[in-house]
């Protein structure tokens, strides 16, 4: 005697599988998208442009330009300041960035801590 699925659970299988091939579907275009924004670079400036710092999609420095005039010897936190600022600016740009473009790729389902 051959056991039958009733249509119901039929239906509920291909379900499934579609679920499945979405998810698959997502998970590689989120990888695409890591892949995307870490390869490009995010560049941030502060004190009028006395400082620029440009950081990766990784969060990595990869440039920092100090204009000379900026550069006191009296006022050394000053400098700091600025360079923490650009550096903080250009990593929030990157984090912007990739949770706006990760939302369009998960409708909008938070995945907090897979990027």
């Amino acid at each position: 005697m051959k056991a039958r699925l009733s249509k119901q659970n039929q239906g509920g299988a291909q379900n499934m599988n579609a679920m499945i091939r979405q998810a698959q579907k997502m998970q590689d275009d989120i990888s695409a998208l890591q892949e995307d924004i870490e390869a490009r670079s995010f560049t941030a400036t502060s004190g009028g442009g006395a400082v620029s710092v440009t950081v990766s999609g990784k969060k990595t420095i990869e440039s920092l330009e100090i204009k000379p005039e900026v550069v006191d010897p009296e006022d050394i936190e000053m400098l700091q300041d600025l360079i923490i600022s650009a550096v903080n600016e250009a990593i929030g740009q990157v984090e912007d960035v990739t949770e706006t473009e990760m939302s369009k790729v998960t409708g909008g389902v938070s995945l907090s801590g897979l990027f």
